[in-house]
């Protein structure tokens, strides 16, 4: 008991030790001017975007969490941070931000302090370096507490970051991390002393954030679904799954899960993933490969981000296409509890339903949500411009991607105008509070200076008169 309290206490003592550190770092770091802001956040890039850097990253994630592939990784770890610095290049962050005239306004972009960033262990260097690159913006101070495997790389990144900092003479503090081992009550420590907490992983972690007293951004759970209807491209919607599904072995929480095709071009559909190197399984290596993946009725780790041949073996699937497979194909008629590949996966297993027509398709997705993924997004291929639209005015999801590889587009790509995260917030279906895009202006507070007007104020006649008449009401 004595030694569990020692330890408690000398976890308080680091996380005072790192907030001292941090809000000291923020002061200084908030006079800095737009310009030396822009210079920050260009060196965080940096220190990541670095070809050795980012070689040494990729290697270290792999080694130490065994999830994905390095080649993958090196990937990510650029092209998130290339696409972020993209969006921010412009972006105004210190001082006035917007002047609006016919509403007497002026908007003032402020800090919010120290921001304590929860990150997973499935990209334990992308995730940190945006979420650093992002609080930076907003002449932020930021904590980082990684899921233990990704420790290690997560402390590498900000490494290189301090020696990037130095080069443009800002302060190391306003980048740190929690010491190894981290613990559950050292992040709930973190959390509860943080201004704002930005949480990405599992939902334990989520919940633990919006129950700290702490303002706190989350993001849902990930379980994508994509419809293919009877107008698609096949080739190309099969092309674009297959890069999506099987990218860094499905680490992403928006690599597709479950595809709903339309019966017409079911067969058809099948032959193009076929073609794509993807293997249907039959209902006894489904069963095999069931037992595997929740042996214990949870996913096992065994599985999670592996590759599709690796996952075969694991389960003992045979044939000559299981050594070279892509992907493996599960079809599938239910969804829940009793049905675990309706839900998300983390690896190049997709699960395949068969409808009738599009109005069945939507009433899948939406099931298969009502089970888990509520809010994320919904990928679509067609070529019926309506359907898109019909998606984003009736189903429980914050984005539709449509003709698109879905991991590489939710979390913005260089052709949609998304902003590039590897944060998707998922709206109130998904328990969270935001549903765009986790971005820099989520690591702001916004001052508004108001001056007076001329008076904009209705008369009774215009808010009601139409309202009266039509429903016979006397003045």
């Amino acid at each position: 008991m004595a030694s569990a309290q020692t330890e408690q206490t000398a976890q308080h003592a680091d996380i005072d030790e790192l907030l001292a550190r941090a809000r000291t770092a923020q002061r200084i770091y908030e006079n800095y001017s737009q310009e030396q802001v822009d210079e920050v956040v260009t060196a965080a890039g940096w220190a990541i975007v670095e070809p050795q850097h980012n070689q040494e990253l990729a290697e270290l994630a792999v080694r130490d969490t065994g999830l994905g592939n390095v080649a993958d990784k090196i990937v990510k770890n650029r092209r998130k941070t290339m696409g972020l610095l993209r969006d921010l290049r412009n972006a105004k962050s210190v001082g006035v931000i917007a002047i609006l005239p016919d509403k007497g306004l002026v908007e003032i972009a402020r800090p919010v302090g120290v921001v304590a960033a929860i990150t997973p262990s499935t990209n334990p260097a992308a995730t940190p370096a945006n979420k650093i690159i992002n609080a930076l913006k907003g002449r932020n101070a930021i904590i980082v507490s990684p899921s233990p495997k990704g420790h290690s790389t997560s402390a590498r990144l900000i490494g290189f970051i301090h020696a990037e900092l130095d080069r443009v003479g800002a302060p190391r503090d306003l980048v740190q991390q929690l010491p190894a081992p981290v613990s559950k009550a050292a992040t709930a420590e973190l959390m509860a002393r943080a201004d704002l907490l930005v949480v990405t992983g599992s939902q334990n972690n989520v919940r633990g954030a919006y129950s700290s007293g702490t303002p706190a951004i989350g993001v849902g759970a990930g379980n994508v679904a994509t419809i293919i209807d009877e107008t698609a491209n096949l080739a190309d919607a099969a092309l674009k799954i297959r890069l999506s599904k099987t990218f860094d072995n499905a680490t992403s929480c928006s690599s597709e899960n479950s595809a709903v095709i339309v019966d017409s071009v079911y067969e058809a559909m099948l032959e193009q993933f076929r073609q794509q190197g993807a293997v249907v399984l039959s209902p006894a290596d489904k069963e095999r490969l069931q037992s595997t993946m929740w042996p214990d009725g949870k996913l096992s780790s065994q599985v999670t981000a592996k590759s599709a041949p690796e996952i075969a073996a694991l389960a003992g699937l045979r044939g000559p296409g299981f050594a070279r497979c892509s992907c493996l194909l599960v079809e599938e008629t239910g969804v829940g509890e009793s049905h675990p590949f309706s839900g998300e996966k983390l690896s190049p297993v997709l699960t395949l339903y068969r409808v009738h027509d599009f109005d069945e398709a939507m009433e899948r997705v939406r099931e298969i949500y009502q089970y888990q993924g509520a809010g994320h997004s919904i990928g679509i291929h067609s070529a019926d411009d309506a359907r898109p639209l019909r998606l984003g005015l009736t189903m429980p999801a914050c984005r539709i991607i449509v003709n698109q590889a879905h991991c590489f587009a939710t979390g913005g790509s260089f052709d949609n105008g998304l902003p590039f995260s590897l944060s998707m917030g998922c709206g109130t279906w998904g328990r969270n509070s935001i549903s765009d895009n986790l971005n820099y202006r989520h690591y702001l507070n916004i001052t508004r200076i108001s001056w007076s007007i001329p008076p904009q104020e209705p008369t009774e006649e215009e808010l009601f008169g139409a309202y009266r008449e039509k429903f016979g009401i006397q003045a």
